[in-house]
């Protein structure tokens, strides 16, 4: 039992708020000594990691850079040129995105992301496909917009990362799989996620185009009153 004290201490230090990587490397110090490891040994294992794992730390580069883009226009205009695409939706931009950010994914082309993709790029075109088809809309509606942007990245990526059978999701699977006794080969986890990934694309442009027709029902008709009454006049 003493050799699971870094849970304790994980959960002691994110209940005090403590600072997260402080507490990690202290859980882990404290596990290695108490499984009798020498310091030497510890240090060891956590520089191995670390270097390991260093690329998971390149999205950071990126940051400046988004934050340069948006500075100087471009939400701005994603938003304006999609808006002069008259048949352009929230619905069919977003299931077209899906659709894009799924296969990349099943082919391990990293194009997406939250903060890289979404934010900057996808989500000001669905905005601007809004407001160029209804108008002003209410604050409620705007943010389930921002919700569904989030969610097609999610969907995509989660869905279509494991039929690539060099991505980590898979390697996960098969070693987890192979450690309790059920032999299981890369290929036979692309292959079952195959089906998965299709029925998400399906699934999701359904409801993101059900969402069109949500819009459609509850602004179109006021756009059109708009129309009617300032001809009128």
């Amino acid at each position: 039992m003493i050799k699971l004290v870094g849970i304790l201490i994980i959960i002691i230090g994110f209940m005090m708020k403590i600072d997260t990587i402080a507490v990690v490397v202290v859980a882990g110090i404290a596990t290695g000594l108490a499984a009798g490891m020498s310091f030497n040994e510890i240090m060891t294992i956590l520089g191995g990691a670390f270097v390991t794992n260093r690329y998971m730390s390149i999205f950071i580069i990126s940051l400046p850079v988004i934050g340069l883009l948006e500075r100087y226009g471009l939400r701005e205009r994603a938003a304006y040129l999609i808006g002069k695409i008259k048949s352009a939706t929230v619905g069919r931009l977003t299931s077209l995105y899906l659709i894009i950010r799924t296969i990349a994914a099943m082919f391990g082309l990293r194009i997406g992301g939250h903060v890289q993709f979404i934010r900057p790029l996808i989500l000001p075109m669905a905005e601007g496909a809004a407001t160029s088809r209804y108008g002003d809309m209410d604050e409620a509606d705007i943010q389930t917009i921002k919700g569904l942007e989030g969610a097609v990245e999610n969907y995509g990526n989660f869905f279509g990362q494991n039929f690539f059978v060099a991505s980590g999701g898979v390697l996960l699977i098969v070693g987890v799989m192979n450690e309790q006794g059920y032999p299981v080969e890369a290929i036979d986890v692309a292959k079952a996620s195959l089906p998965v990934a299709l029925i998400i694309m399906l699934i999701g442009t359904l409801q993101f185009l059900y969402y069109d027709k949500k819009f459609d029902r509850k602004y179109i008709k006021n756009v059109r009153d708009y129309k009617n009454t300032s001809e009128n006049s």
